[in-house]
C-alpha cells in the first residue's frame, strides 16, 4: 500500500493504492459470482482509480459452483442427455475446466426442483443421470472430478449413479434392482467385476457440508426425507433400506459407511461416493479456494471483498464469505462482505476475520427492483465501502 498520486478532477479523491482482492459468491437469482466480480471491480475503481484489482469469482460447492470454477479458470459448459430422478430424459449441463478436471453438480441430473412438489418421491428417485454425467466426462477424457452433491431428491445411496458406471447391484435373480430407494431392498450382491475400469484411474473430489450419517435419527432418511416427499412410513423403509445397503457394501467392497460423517449427503450419495469411487469429501468452500488459488491471490493484498445474496447465521457455516475470510484472516487481510441481504446471526462473522458487513441495498426498494438493479447496486456499496476503508488506511499511514 502507497499513498496515490494526485487525482486528476471530475474522479473520486482517494488516500491510498491498494491491492483488493474480489472474491464473491453469485447473487441468487439476480448475479453470476464473474458478474459480482464486475460489478464491485466498477465500484473500486471509482474510490480508488489506481488500485490494483484481482478478481476470483467464488462458490461454496452447492449451486452456481461449476460456472464460477469455469469463469474463474477457463474451460467450458458441456450438455448432454441423462436420466432426471424419476428416469425421465433431460439436458444437464457440467464444466470442463482447462486442466481437463469435470465440474459436476449432481442437481443438474438428480436434483429436487427438478421434480414438481406433488410428485417427488424418494422411494422410486434415483441418481442414475449423476453417473451419466460422469461417464460422459470420462468419454471426454477427464480423470479428475469435483462433485457438488446438494440438494438432491434422491434418497437410493448412490446406487443409481453405481448402475450407470457400470456396477451390478444384483438381486437374488442376478438382475440389476429397481430404481429408487425402495430398491436397495432388493439388493443381494454387489458386482464390481463390470464397473467402468476408467473409474480406477480417476480422483474423485465431493464437496459436502454436512457431517449426517448415512442412517440413524441424524441420518439421510430421517433428517432431509421429509423435504423429498417421504411421508413417516416411508423414512423409516428408507432408513432400513440404507442401513441394509451400507452391509452390503461393507460385505462386498470392504468399506464401511453407515457411520461415516458426511456418508447422509445427498440422501446417501456421500456414502456411494466413498465406497464406489473412492472418493474424498472435503467442505464445498475449500475445495474451491483450494481450485483457484485464493491463498496466493490474497497475498500482499490490502483488503479482501467477499459477499452473496444473503448473510446471515448460516453463513458462517461455511459458505462462501466465511471461507474468504478465514483464509485473508490466516495471511493477515481484512476482509468485507457486502450482502443483498443482513439477516440475524450474520455478526458471527467478525470472530472470522471480517470487518464490516455491508448491504447493497441504499433505501427502500423492493426485492424485484433490488435484484433488477442488482449490479448498479453492488457497484455503488463497494464504492462507498472502498472509499471510506482507504481514507482510514491513508490516515493510519
Amino acid at each position: 500500500m502507497r499513498i496515490s498520486r494526485p487525482l486528476e478532477s471530475g474522479r473520486v479523491p482517494c488516500a491510498v493504492i491498494m491491492k483488493i482482492v474480489i472474491a464473491p459468491d453469485s447473487f441468487k437469482g439476480s448475479l453470476t459470482a464473474k458478474e459480482a466480480c464486475v460489478a464491485i471491480k466498477s465500484g473500486v475503481l471509482k474510490a480508488v482509480p489506481d488500485a490494483e484489482v484481482v478478481m476470483i469469482p467464488m462458490a461454496d460447492g452447492g449451486e452456481g459452483t461449476t460456472r464460477s470454477l469455469v469463469d474463474a479458470l477457463g474451460g467450458e459448459m458441456i450438455r448432454c442427455r441423462v436420466l432426471n430422478p424419476l428416469g425421465e430424459t433431460i439436458t444437464a449441463e457440467y464444466g470442463i475446466l482447462s486442466d481437463n478436471t469435470a465440474v459436476i453438480e449432481m442437481a443438474e441430473a438428480s436434483g429436487l426442483t427438478l421434480i414438481e412438489k406433488g410428485r417427488r418421491d424418494p422411494m422410486r428417485s434415483t441418481t442414475y443421470g449423476t453417473g451419466e454425467m460422469i461417464r460422459d466426462a470420462l468419454d471426454r477424457g477427464c480423470r479428475s472430478f469435483i462433485l457438488g452433491i446438494g440438494g438432491s431428491a434422491t434418497n437410493d445411496g448412490g446406487a443409481g449413479m453405481a448402475q450407470a458406471l457400470g456396477f451390478g447391484l444384483l438381486d437374488r435373480n442376478g438382475r440389476q434392482i429397481p430404481f429408487g430407494g425402495a430398491g436397495l431392498a432388493e439388493i443381494h450382491r454387489i458386482d464390481k467385476s463390470t464397473a467402468d475400469p476408467r473409474i480406477r484411474e480417476s480422483k474423485f473430489i465431493v464437496a459436502c457440508d454436512v457431517d449426517n450419517p448415512l442412517c440413524g435419527e441424524n441420518g439421510a432418511s430421517h433428517i432431509f426425507g421429509p423435504q423429498k416427499g417421504a411421508t413417516p412410513e416411508m423414512i423409516e423403509i428408507l432408513d432400513k433400506n440404507l442401513g441394509y445397503f451400507a452391509d452390503i457394501i461393507e460385505r462386498d467392497m470392504g468399506v464401511s459407511v453407515k457411520d461415516t460423517p458426511g456418508a447422509g449427503a445427498a440422501g446417501g450419495l456421500g456414502a456411494g461416493m466413498l465406497a464406489l469411487l473412492n472418493a474424498s469429501l472435503r467442505r464445498g468452500v475449500d475445495i474451491v479456494i483450494d481450485a483457484v488459488g485464493l491463498k496466493a491471490s490474497l497475498r500482499g493484498a490490502d483488503l479482501v471483498i467477499t459477499g452473496e445474496g444473503s448473510c446471515d447465521f448460516q453463513t458462517v457455516k461455511g459458505k462462501t464469505p466465511y471461507g474468504v475470510a478465514k483464509t485473508a484472516q490466516q495471511l493477515g487481510v481484512p476482509a468485507v462482505v457486502i450482502a443483498g441481504n443482513v439477516g440475524t446471526g450474520a455478526e458471527a462473522l467478525y470472530d472470522h476475520g471480517v470487518v464490516g458487513i455491508f448491504t447493497l441495498v441504499n433505501g427502500p426498494v423492493s426485492l424485484d427492483r433490488a435484484i433488477e438493479k442488482a449490479g448498479s447496486l453492488l457497484e455503488d456499496a463497494a464504492a462507498r465501502t472502498v472509499y471510506c476503508i482507504s481514507q482510514f488506511m491513508g490516515k493510519m499511514k
